[in-house]
């Protein structure tokens, strides 16, 4: 099951959830992060480091309100780490706010401790082991049968204290009744729920945070609830279990100090180093309490939003802890509390050495001197990286230098091969960059030109306006060079630099086009002027002999008429 996932479309490209995953059990696809279940150990820190808040984490919440919305019988087991968390007067309150909540009864996990103890004591006093590896914390355990699986026989074959309280209560309410687990770790989940040799143990998980959330919504305020006694006796010096080295001092007691080198190792780099140790045979005859959170389980994961200080949990711990054995153990024999490890060990395909050069070559890594091992993506190498590319965890875009290499090189070539003039002026009127057609029109270099003020090349009333007024200035036509190019000015204001970005789009030729496209204009108006005026001669002059050729015509006619009239007088 997955008990941890990032939400879709909430990351940026920051990849810090796979730099601080030392297993690398994260991978990018499609630029989205995602949780790669068989690979992770449910430590938890990917989530802790997420700027984005993109966390998801399968909550049962819901489920141990719905066990108790039907009245069934439901017994929380809660972690001993709670003295250092929960803000309370008395332990007794703590009590009294979950059985408001509906809980039947309130058991500390430190019971369940008390018998890993006495099993992890059993092993000491035998001997038999050349080095012991508490199995309390899951993400060890999984760290182990997944990545270290050859150290798998040095693990204890004994069951977390959550298990073991879990199976005790079973043992004495019977098989129906539910379990829920309270803590601050989420790899207790995986654990109770996707580990099938421990199943039925645990029926739900409850974290400290959804705790918090849940009493605020009911209205409840631990200092103000009654002090109510726990449904276990005191499991004394076992409440010491979340504080680094804790479990050392349950189990290893005077008697047994001649037996094994007592090691306690918290953090999830220090846990790999310890185990690398194993591996090549560095470490003999020693009892090694390992825990994936630095500091043990008091700063686990799902409590350190609100749990700032692991020192003061850790005071406000060790202040409620009887130092004193556990007396009146619950019934309950080796084989209800065994657990065998082994191997898990993931088989990832490994690329062949030319598959790993040519992701390397197609991110610009022609030779290992092109290889910058910058960690950016996560990778402490680029062939690490190139390797997860192979196997489908990364992408190739997730290679910073590169890409960043591309996007300054296609900016650079759009900057060069534009024909316009684009400078970057500051508020001081110097110049802050230019591209090498500016660079043209000043007449110097780059190196020289930024340090030089834009003033002393063309005029800057606009310029000047813009940076004042912080408005555009937009298409405007401009003279440069003496008045040898035309130019159109467009002036941007750039907030964030307090700048202003000039172009100047050379249009000297276009202008002279328009000039030409004018003047012959004017030419044909003047000619077609002329055509009409003469024509309007030829019309006044054609129009006046018609005129009088036609009033000679008239005076015939009338003459050649009244003569026939005449005659036949």
């Amino acid at each position: 099951m997955k008990v941890i996932d990032f939400k879709d479309a909430k990351c940026r490209h920051c990849y810090k959830c796979v730099r601080n995953c030392a297993v690398k059990a994260i991978s990018v696809k499609d630029e989205q992060a995602r949780i790669m279940v068989d690979h992770c150990i449910n430590c938890g820190r990917c989530l802790e480091v997420c700027p984005q808040n993109a966390k998801t984490f399968a909550s049962d919440l819901e489920r141990v309100k719905g066990y108790l919305r039907q009245g069934l019988k439901t017994i929380i087991s809660i972690a001993p780490s709670y003295a250092g968390v929960l803000e309370f007067n008395t332990p007794g309150q703590v009590v009294d706010a979950l059985q408001k909540l509906g809980f039947h009864e309130v058991r500390e996990t430190a019971e369940g401790a008390a018998l890993v103890t006495n099993e992890y004591k059993k092993l000491v006093r035998a001997g038999g082991m050349p080095n012991i590896i508490t199995t309390c914390c899951p993400s060890v355990n999984d760290l182990i049968e997944k990545y270290y699986p050859d150290c798998a026989k040095l693990m204890a074959p004994v069951v977390s204290p959550m298990i073991a309280h879990g199976r005790y209560i079973k043992k004495i309410y019977g098989p129906d009744v539910k379990v829920v687990f309270l803590g601050p770790c989420i790899a207790k989940k995986q654990e109770a729920v996707g580990d099938e040799r421990v199943e039925g143990a645990i029926n739900a998980i409850l974290t400290f945070e959804e705790l918090a959330d849940w009493l605020k919504e009911e209205g409840i305020d631990l200092r103000q609830c009654e002090d109510k006694p726990m449904g276990n006796p005191d499991p004394k010096i076992n409440r010491l279990y979340p504080v680094s080295g804790g479990v050392i001092q349950s189990v290893i007691t005077e008697e047994d100090a001649d037996g094994y080198h007592k090691v306690f190792v918290d953090g999830l780099e220090n846990c790999m180093e310890m185990l690398e140790c194993l591996r090549k045979g560095e470490l003999d005859h020693c009892f090694i309490e390992a825990n994936v959170c630095e500091g043990g389980c008091a700063k686990g994961p799902a409590s350190a939003h609100w749990n700032t200080s692991y020192v003061k949990t850790k005071v406000k711990i060790e202040n409620v802890v009887s130092y004193q054995a556990a007396r009146d153990l619950p019934d309950m024999t080796t084989e209800e509390l065994a657990k065998e490890f082994g191997n898990r060990s993931l088989s990832d395909v490994m690329p062949s050495e030319e598959q790993i050069r040519r992701i390397l070559r197609s991110t610009g890594k022609y030779s290992p001197e092109d290889e910058l091992n910058c960690g950016a993506c996560g990778y402490s190498t680029c062939r690490e990286k190139a390797i997860a590319v192979f196997q489908g965890k990364a992408e190739l875009s997730m290679c910073m230098p590169y890409a960043l290499a591309q996007a300054e090189s296609m900016s650079n070539v759009v900057m060069d091969v534009t024909p316009n003039m684009i400078f970057v002026i500051g508020n001081d009127m110097r110049i802050l960059d230019c591209n090498r057609k500016g660079q043209e029109l000043l007449g110097v270099g780059r190196e020289e030109a930024v340090q030089r003020y834009i003033f002393e090349f063309i005029e800057t009333e606009d310029i000047e306006t813009a940076l004042l007024t912080r408005e555009p200035v937009m298409h405007k036509k401009i003279q440069l060079e003496n008045g040898r190019m035309t130019a159109e000015e467009t002036i941007v204001y750039i907030e964030n630099l307090d700048a202003v970005l000039v172009t100047f789009q050379d249009v000297t030729r276009e202008e002279k086009i328009k000039e030409q496209h004018y003047n012959l204009k004017v030419e044909t108006v003047e000619m077609a002027q002329k055509v009409i005026e003469k024509q309007m001669m030829v019309a006044q002059e054609i129009a006046g002999l018609l005129g009088e050729t036609t009033a000679e015509t008239k005076v015939t006619l009338t003459k050649l008429r009244d003569s026939i009239l005449n005659e036949e007088d």
